[in-house]
């Protein structure tokens, strides 16, 4: 095992490289431009280092290396002299919705080879629960629950919905705008809550900037609770385009996947997100409301597409991750 330096008070190697998996994605991608911005050094474990997403990390000054989730024996190597790890493994799917088995295989062989590079400090992003089993992600729980017996410290992080859903999923079947028209599982007047890309990455970097303080702990991330009806109006005045609200059937939800049904079908019943988003603003004041985001970046993204005719088409069915519910 890499021997690496203990670092100051804040926590082991609190300065140290960060490796982050998923960096060409969503998370990953937010937090390695985070740590970056902060002059915190950075590898970006990727499988293409041409592909234009990995270019964009490198040209912002992080370093790339070659890694595959199912080469177990590519992780190691990428992972050494690093001292904390932010772990995105990638969510993995059949025809009847998401393979929990080979996402913790997944997950697992990243925590093996993190830890026989010596990495001491993980902060692993998965899924926000609910009131019940509505999202229970066990493949995500699973590896949870081996990072937290395997590794010194670990930090989880449960978001709940993206705010940059809006701009579309492709592959989900829903999400996005058609026609104007934004599609969901939710009831139109009823609070969902959101979280954007940003401040997931606000938090990792707080956890890598503290790890004792956010060792062991599991944050439940959300910065807003708009209602479905509430959240399409203010993206209405945001862009001045013409947009409303419509809730998925039963039957459309079933003929997406059996998955989004099921989900539909247990939030009707009541399960929620319960993300305590005041606490939340107590650690990270800057947290940000669907306004912010709107205002930052998200309503010019969504102008190109709702008034230039860009607004996501018909998509094809697929199993639905909770994590972009």
């Amino acid at each position: 095992m890499t021997a690496h330096p203990t670092g100051s008070a804040a926590g082991p190697a609190a300065h140290g490289l960060v490796a982050v998996t998923g960096a060409t994605g969503q998370q990953g991608g937010a937090t390695a431009r985070r740590l970056l911005a902060a002059g915190r050094p950075v590898r970006a474990l990727v499988r293409d280092k041409v592909a234009p997403a990995a270019v964009a990390l490198a040209d912002a000054g992080a370093e790339l290396a070659l890694a595959d989730f199912d080469e177990p024996s590519s992780l190691a190597p990428a992972l050494e002299g690093a001292t904390a790890l932010f772990a995105v493994p990638p969510v993995a799917y059949r025809p009847t919705g998401s393979n929990a088995e080979l996402e913790f295989t997944r997950g697992r062989a990243l925590a093996d080879a993190a830890l026989a590079a010596g990495v001491r400090q993980v902060v692993f992003t998965g899924v926000a629960s609910t009131t019940g089993d509505a999202f229970a992600a066990p493949g995500k729980r699973r590896i949870e629950e081996y990072l937290h017996e395997h590794v010194p410290l670990v930090t989880v992080l449960r978001p709940v919905r993206f705010m940059t859903n809006y701009l579309g999923m492709p592959g989900i079947g829903l999400d996005g705008f058609v026609g104007g028209v934004h599609r969901h599982l939710f009831p139109p007047d009823e609070p969902v809550q959101i979280i954007a890309l940003e401040d997931i990455a606000e938090f990792a970097a707080l956890a890598f900037e503290q790890p004792r303080r956010f060792a062991g702990r599991t944050l439940e991330l959300a910065g807003d609770d708009p209602t479905p009806a509430e959240a399409v109006a203010a993206i209405g005045a945001a862009t001045g385009a013409r947009v409303r609200y419509e809730q998925l059937t039963h039957d459309e939800a079933v003929a997406l996947s059996p998955q989004i049904a099921g989900v539909r079908k247990a939030w009707i019943s009541g399960l929620r997100w319960h993300a305590d988003i005041e606490a939340l603003r107590v650690i990270h004041p800057g947290l940000r409301t669907l306004a912010d985001w709107l205002s930052e970046s998200g309503a010019a993204a969504l102008r190109s597409r709702l008034l230039d005719g860009l607004d996501s088409g018909p998509r094809p069915a697929a199993a639905v991750d909770p994590s972009g519910a």
